[in-house]
């Protein structure tokens, strides 16, 4: 479950809300509206780690490079095809 805190009183607890974010992500809301995320520097190293996750073509099953290779785009993407042609 989510937890969340308004941002005067993360400011105001700073020590407990922190403690708080080393066990899960903690959002920190602006008048009512979600504004940060608080969490533990190894929770923001997991998810940074998948920004840097690569597939290779060997990553990929048989069957699915042969729908890759057969797939096409909807008709509708071709009113995009004039963004193309201006670069």
């Amino acid at each position: 479950m989510a937890h969340s805190v308004s941002s005067v009183e993360a400011s105001k607890s700073f020590g407990r809300i922190s403690r708080q974010a080393l066990e899960s992500p903690l959002t920190i809301t602006h008048h009512g509206h979600d504004s940060l995320v608080l969490m533990s520097h190894a929770e923001y190293q997991r998810l940074k780690s998948r920004d840097r996750e690569l597939l290779s073509f060997g990553d990929f099953s048989e069957e699915d490079r042969a729908a890759v290779a057969s797939a096409r785009p909807p008709v509708e993407a071709a009113n995009f095809d004039d963004e193309l042609r201006d670069h």
